[in-house]
Formats: C-alpha cells, sequence, structure tokens
C-alpha cells in the first residue's frame, strides 16, 4: 500500500482497533484464473505472536476457499471515509490552486491463509464472531439460542479459514497534509455534513482543539 509518511498509522492497538469495528475484510488472493476477493467478517485472534491472527468462514459452495491453503494472502480492511470539496479551504480564497481528495483509514493485513474443515472449530469461530457483535446489545443473541441441529447443518454448508498475520499496516489519509486552517475548515464541514467519526479523526491526527 502506498502511504506517504505523514498518513502512516504504525500503533498496534490503534491498527486493531479498527480491525475490530469494522470487521467486514475483503480477502484478496491469487485465483487459477486471475484474482479473488471475497467480503468476508473476521475475527482476530491474540494467539500471542506480534499481529495476532485472523480467523473467518466461506460459504462451502464459494470455490474461493479451495484455492487458499497455503497462499500468501491479503484482507483489507475499510473504516471512515468522505470525500473531501475543495470549497471546504480557506486556502481556496487565496490561491485556487486547490482540488478535491478523499479521506480515509485503513488497514492492510497480510499472511498465510490456512483452510480449516472441522466441525468444532467452526463452531468455536462463530460463537466468538458473534459474541463480539452482539457484545453491545442488552439482549445479546448467541449461537446456543438456535436449536443445535440447525447449527450442525450450517457448519457444514461453511470451511474456515485462518490466517496469522505476518504484515500489518495502517494508512489514516485525514488531511494532515493540509494546513491548519485547511485542517480546520474540514473539520467543521465533515461536522455538519454528520460524518462524525471522520470529522474527529481529521480533529485528532490534525492536532486541532
Amino acid at each position: 500500500m502506498y502511504t506517504p509518511q505523514y498518513f502512516q498509522e504504525e500503533r498496534l492497538d490503534v491498527l486493531h482497533s479498527l480491525v475490530q469495528s469494522n470487521p467486514l475484510g475483503l480477502l484478496v488472493s491469487n485465483g487459477v484464473e486471475g484474482p479473488l476477493a471475497t467480503s468476508i467478517p473476521f475475527h482476530l485472534v491474540d494467539d500471542g505472536s506480534k499481529f495476532g491472527s485472523l480467523q473467518a468462514h466461506l460459504a462451502r459452495a464459494n470455490p474461493h476457499w479451495q484455492s487458499i491453503d497455503g497462499q500468501q494472502i491479503l484482507v483489507v480492511f475499510q473504516g471512515p471515509n468522505a470525500y473531501v470539496s475543495p470549497k471546504w479551504y480557506p486556502s481556496k480564497e487565496e490561491h485556487g490552486m486547490v482540488v478535491p481528495t478523499w479521506n480515509y483509514a485503513m488497514v492492510q493485513a497480510r499472511g498465510v491463509a490456512r483452510v480449516i474443515d472441522d466441525a468444532l472449530w467452526l463452531k468455536t469461530q462463530i460463537t466468538a464472531l458473534t459474541n463480539e457483535q452482539e457484545a453491545g446489545s442488552s439482549l445479546p443473541w448467541k449461537v446456543s439460542d438456535a436449536p443445535e441441529k440447525f447449527i450442525d447443518a450450517q457448519i457444514k454448508a461453511i470451511v474456515g479459514i485462518e490466517i496469522k498475520v505476518d504484515h500489518l499496516e495502517g494508512k489514516w489519509k485525514v488531511s494532515q497534509n493540509r494546513a491548519v486552517e485547511d485542517r480546520q475548515g474540514v473539520f467543521e464541514n465533515l461536522q455538519a455534513a454528520g460524518n462524525v467519526e471522520m470529522a474527529d479523526l481529521v480533529r485528532q491526527y490534525g492536532g486541532l482543539e
């Protein structure tokens, strides 16, 4: 991923937080006929390694899983993003030399994939993923709420994927390369547009009060 120095985010807790907050990742690998990509939710596991592991599952009917065992793959996690209009920059009135851009936060993970066709592993994976996503509910749904035979049948229709992450990089492109006045303009206009997440990132990374 092309990342100029001022957009680099290397703090592991920040990278992990984006993955956990935006677990729907794009799984990318090489297939026989070219690149393959599938959007699936991932569960980040602290396995004692530097970056951790990513666990997920694919539909058995999806041929993507058949070609990725042992392959170095890429998973892309997209966080908040927003269009940035040149009219938001005070510098537009000074010299007019401004163009539109797009702000975003992104994490890319790389590692070797392992295909897992094991019912117990799959049940553990879907339980962990479900519990994580239901954690904010006052009445969380649990895998055990559904009939056991039904869950067992569903598990037969999926295949597990585990990726030992050996490279993790983050890019927070949130107007850090603009003058302070322009950052302030972006922040205020994003707030007014209701994009609170991106506005807050511009404030944090832009050193705004």
